[in-house]
């Protein structure tokens, strides 16, 4: 049996983003997003309501400043007392796993969606994605741009403006482009 587009997106696989299935689920996220970034402030349980239809899954506490943007949604799947400032990016084609704790400042982007580095392919139009995984009691500061595959340990701060390329450690302060450890902290 062939596999679907999608189901090809969240294994790793090269896939065809212009897939029916595929721009249908962007399509039912972008009519989600629009609802919660109209929302005022103070409608949390309006804004529960979206986030429960459109995330993955969360557990408890979550704040989520408007405006917000993600692909698909189905894809994003939070821990306790997650914080996203505004103006948040996540490129959800693969799993985004955020842990218990975790704080991003406005405009930090989460991309798991990639391109083929060849141009005679990438031209073609398919696409690949990789899971992107945050740790708990991580601070991702203004600007961060984390990449498709990257994982970051638990009890971490990027510095604003870092792009991470690759994993970054538990217990560390990293910042810059690329993101690189600068000194080990206390948990």
């Amino acid at each position: 049996m062939q596999k679907s587009e999608l189901e090809k997106m969240v294994a790793g696989e090269l896939y065809n983003a212009g897939d029916a299935e595929l721009v249908a689920g962007r399509s039912k996220s972008r009519k989600l997003l629009m609802q919660y970034n109209a929302l005022s402030y103070g409608n949390t349980d309006g804004k529960r309501a979206v986030l429960k239809e459109l995330l993955g899954g969360f557990t408890n506490a979550i704040d989520i400043q408007s405006p917000f943007y993600c692909d698909y949604g189905f894809n994003i799947f939070a821990g306790d007392n997650l914080f996203l400032n505004f103006n948040c990016i996540i490129l959800d084609c693969a799993k985004v796993t955020l842990g218990n704790n975790v704080f991003m400042a406005p405009n930090v982007q989460l991309y798991t969606a990639y391109h083929p580095v060849i141009a005679s392919e990438r031209i073609k139009g398919p696409e690949y994605a990789a899971p992107i995984t945050i740790g708990n009691n991580v601070w991702l500061g203004g600007g961060v741009i984390v990449c498709p595959g990257v994982t970051i340990g638990d009890n971490t701060t990027i510095g604003a403006g870092s792009v991470v390329t690759k994993d970054i450690p538990a217990n560390v302060v990293a910042v810059g482009n690329p993101c690189r450890v600068i000194k080990e902290i206390e948990p």
